[in-house]
């Protein structure tokens, strides 16, 4: 490569893991090679394009476009990765890259493998490695899926928590050479085949999602963990098709998804269930995600079937139908205090629930409704609603009244801000260590995967089946907390300097309110307020700092307060009623 025009760097790293060859590490060892190669002038003046948390295996990374978008510009003359998967692992991608590339008369330069395609043998050499590498990786994939296959043809049950309706009991068989070898499979549990009938039934009946678990709320039934049931857990049950009865219906709407099945007709006995691998794609700190039908691997397994052929499609295509509505987006979301306001009665969140009236303002009048009475159509709590527009317009009040005493607004402030970047900064390090610990243990599945198809039929492939179901149950865990975890600091990701510029607009807040987005306005109430309970009567707002603890009473009782900076009570009058858009209302010290 001539030594003339800039040389840039780019760096990609798909997680944070702290360790390894980290965004840091990555550019430090670029900019050695170029200290070298190039001199110490060109390394001081080189540009740095980074993605953190961007997979390799497309080219959809706002920094690399960035960078593509400037070398269009002749911005720059090469470009030095320290090694070639940090630009793509997909060879079509690659070589369209690199093909742009040398159309622009730009230089691309891996150091790890040594390539540079200002020469012909680089160019040559790059496009070979490039080559490999997606092979290694698809046969690594295909030997997987081989192992998927083989496994698919037991019918088995591969480990981790079994479905409502069954519990997984482990079996043993003697090989012809005498071999004894050990699975599971899933065994019937009659209370709780009973309730996956009775969901079956009533979704049917109904034809509701909403309908079904509003039932199952009201009549105290609880999910295989004693928690109660919503539509999401609804769903996932009536799509399982491990309750699918393997019959005729069931074999031939199986042939028609094209799914990769492993039983032939003859298995469909109308009595056996269905088991289906390779359903869901996970994702750490993600909900998993359904494949769809043809990605998957599917046989008649062990178990007893619980629902016939024609019923589970029947209830597969009222999901479709129901998932195809329109959903109707609300008129107007300008609700402040959603995820901070507490039911008193059974402490789960209330959510703003938009009506068709206006106030006098001209504004849509909205109620904060308590979730588990809307689920449960108000039979396991009854709590009142709260009117939105009121309560939305009390609070900035008394934030407004907080912010003219300087001295203390700002003493809060700095209470709110050690509880808030003190916490983040534990939950940022366990973050970390949780996404260090998930790489790790897929790592370990999938070497232990690998090594599954060359112990086929030994007495190993037994002892490697039990680590897999112990480190997939350990993983599962793991994403759990992570994705806790990552909930939790999201709605608090600030850095200090977003707090600092916070706390500059708060010390104005009593005469820029009005000014104020409806984002503003709910960073502000979160920079100063942890959580409010509404008891029905009064709403009880906690301040980050404060020792205060509600005490959740049986029936809501008492007048309105709300709890002040210092911990004490100030009381105020908040009208409940729906629709009472112009209440009056006075507040005493």
């Amino acid at each position: 490569m001539k030594d003339t025009g800039q040389i840039v760097i780019y760096s990609r790293k798909s997680k944070f893991t702290g360790k390894g060859e980290s965004i840091e590490n990555q550019i430090e060892m670029c900019k050695q090679y170029i200290r070298l190669h190039f001199g110490e002038k060109e390394a001081n003046r080189v540009l740095v394009y980074e993605d953190e948390g961007f997979s390799g295996g497309n080219l959809e990374r706002p920094q690399f476009k960035k960078m593509m978008a400037e070398a269009k510009e002749k911005k720059f003359q090469a470009i030095v990765v320290y090694r070639l998967d940090r630009i793509s692992r997909n060879i079509g991608d690659f070589a369209k890259l690199i093909e742009k590339l040398n159309g622009m008369k730009i230089d691309f330069i891996s150091i790890k493998e040594q390539f540079d395609t200002s020469s012909p043998m680089g160019r040559a050499m790059m496009y070979i490695s490039s080559v490999f590498s997606q092979l290694e990786r698809e046969t690594i994939a295909e030997r997987i899926r081989d192992n998927m296959h083989e496994l698919s043809k037991t019918g088995r049950w591969l480990g981790g928590i079994p479905p409502t309706g069954y519990r997984s009991e482990s079996i043993s068989s003697v090989t012809i050479d005498g071999k004894t070898k050990r699975a599971c499979k899933l065994k019937a549990i009659p209370e709780e085949i009973s309730l996956v009938k009775l969901i079956f039934d009533k979704f049917l009946e109904t034809g509701s999602l909403t309908k079904t678990e509003t039932y199952l709320l009201q009549n105290g039934y609880t999910t295989k963990n004693g928690k109660q049931f919503t539509r999401f857990t609804i769903k996932g049950l009536l799509s399982n098709p491990v309750y699918m009865i393997a019959d005729e219906f069931a074999y031939t709407y199986l042939k028609e998804k094209n799914v990769d099945l492993f039983s032939d007709e003859s298995e469909f006995d109308g009595v056996h269930g269905i088991m289906a691998y390779n359903r869901t794609l996970q994702q750490p700190g993600k909900a998993n995600q359904l494949k769809p039908m043809e990605e998957w691997i599917v046989s008649v397994g062990k178990h007893e079937g619980i629902i016939e052929g024609a019923t589970w499609v029947k209830v597969q295509r009222l999901l479709e139908r129901n998932k195809s509505k329109s959903y109707k987006k609300p008129r107007s979301n300008v609700a402040l205090l959603s995820g901070l306001l507490i039911c008193g009665n059974c402490g789960d969140y209330m959510r703003p629930k938009v009506s068709q009236r206006v106030n006098t303002k001209g504004e849509f009048i909205y109620s904060y409704m308590c979730s588990t009475k809307e689920r449960s159509k108000s039979h396991i709590c009854n709590m009142k609603n709260c009117n939105g527009n009121i309560l939305d317009a009390d609070i900035i009040e008394q934030l407004k009244s907080l912010s003219e005493d300087h001295s203390d607004f700002f003493r809060q402030l700095e209470r709110s801000k050690r509880v808030l970047m003190g916490d983040r900064q534990e939950y940022d390090n366990e973050i970390a260590q949780l996404k260090s610990k998930v790489s790790e243990n897929d790592d370990e599945i999938k070497g232990l995967v690998s090594a599954l198809g060359k112990a086929s039929g030994t007495p190993t492939e037994d002892y490697i089946m039990e680590q897999i179901n112990e480190l997939h149950n350990k993983g599962q865990s793991l994403k759990r907390r992570l994705a806790e975890l990552e909930e939790l600091t999201s709605s608090n990701a600030w850095s200090e300097i977003e707090f600092n510029l916070l706390a500059q607009m708060l010390a104005t807040f009593k005469n820029t309110v009005d000014e104020m987005t409806v984002e503003q306005k709910r960073a502000a109430i979160r920079a100063i307020v942890k959580q409010i309970i509404w008891d029905g009567k009064e709403a009880h707002v906690v301040l980050f700092g404060s020792d205060y603890e509600y005490e959740f009473p049986e029936t809501p009782v008492g007048i309105g307060q709300i709890v002040s900076k210092n911990g004490e009570k100030e009381n105020f009058d908040v009208a409940a009623e729906e629709g009472n858009a112009e209440p009056l209302r006075e507040y005493s010290k």
